[in-house]
């Protein structure tokens, strides 16, 4: 069995820029990696000083308030909430925008994208784990983004694949991501139309982006008994919110409440 990518990992080629079919994207990985190291093995940074002070946001305070506003929200797990609570937002939002950082909205993080509302990260992460006891397994994360989501799940699941097709925007994670020092999470630069079949078969698959149809090489990398959280275009023209179990008999699909994503997109910029 080939090693996994470490975090943080070096690209030595990207993925295909155009769509794939989800036959040909099933067999190959979206892109072909070399670790910083002769071998591919994950990394422990040092801590580095805070990107921010004198505003008060290091505080433990500042996020418990958040997570008591997430648990009147309906948030009810408490993984999910205990793992809210410890990341802190603030490192990974603009500097202009720290103040907000704890509020229930979404910012600009640029290349068009943004940040996820605290309230929608917890729930996805919820229908993730959701009659999961325990941790979950191994993840896989569609739209890296900032990296925010990304360190909300390493403390839920024993492993984290987070694939950004945006470049600046996976440089930008790495760089947010090495002072928390998370050994668990693996940054890929590529497709995440095609998500990463080398790390499959994934307890959970979970999307930053919503297209018209979730795509099938997903729902072959899914393990059985796993779920898949992804927004998804509704016959009416809407986004959705949609939850597939995948069962040893086939998929179990439910649509739940209307939610707003950035589109999700093939190829890599």
């Amino acid at each position: 069995m080939s090693q996994r990518p470490g975090f943080p990992v070096k690209l030595s080629q990207t993925g295909a820029s155009g769509p794939a079919s989800a036959k040909s994207s099933a067999s190959a990985a979206p892109v072909r990696i070399a670790s910083t190291a002769s071998k591919p093995t994950s990394m422990l940074l040092p801590k580095t000083a805070s990107a921010v002070s004198g505003l008060g946001l290091d505080s433990g305070a500042v996020r418990a308030r958040m997570v008591r506003k997430l648990a009147e929200q309906g948030v009810k797990d408490t993984r999910v909430l205990d793992a809210m609570s410890q990341v802190e937002r603030h490192r990974f939002v603009e500097s202009g925008l720290v103040n907000q950082a704890y509020e229930d909205t979404s910012l600009p993080i640029g290349l068009g994208q943004t940040i996820s509302k605290p309230n929608v990260v917890a729930r996805m992460i919820e229908l993730l784990c959701q009659d999961v006891p325990g941790k979950l397994g191994r993840i896989l994360e569609i739209g890296t983004g900032c990296g925010y989501q990304a360190a909300v799940l390493s403390h839920v699941a024993t492993e984290v694949y987070s694939i950004e097709r945006l470049r600046g925007l996976h440089e930008k994670a790495r760089t947010n991501l090495r002072p928390f020092r998370l050994h668990n999470v693996h940054l890929i630069f590529g497709d995440g139309m095609l998500g990463y079949p080398k790390g499959a078969p994934y307890a959970g698959i979970i999307s930053a982006a919503g297209g018209d149809a979730v795509p099938d090489t997903w729902l072959d990398q899914l393990a059985v008994g796993g779920r898949l959280i992804a927004p998804t275009t509704t016959p009416a023209g809407h986004q959705a919110l949609v939850v597939i179990l995948k069962t040893a008999q086939g998929f179990e699909r439910q649509v739940l409440e209307a939610v707003h994503f950035v589109p999700l997109k093939s190829g890599v910029a």
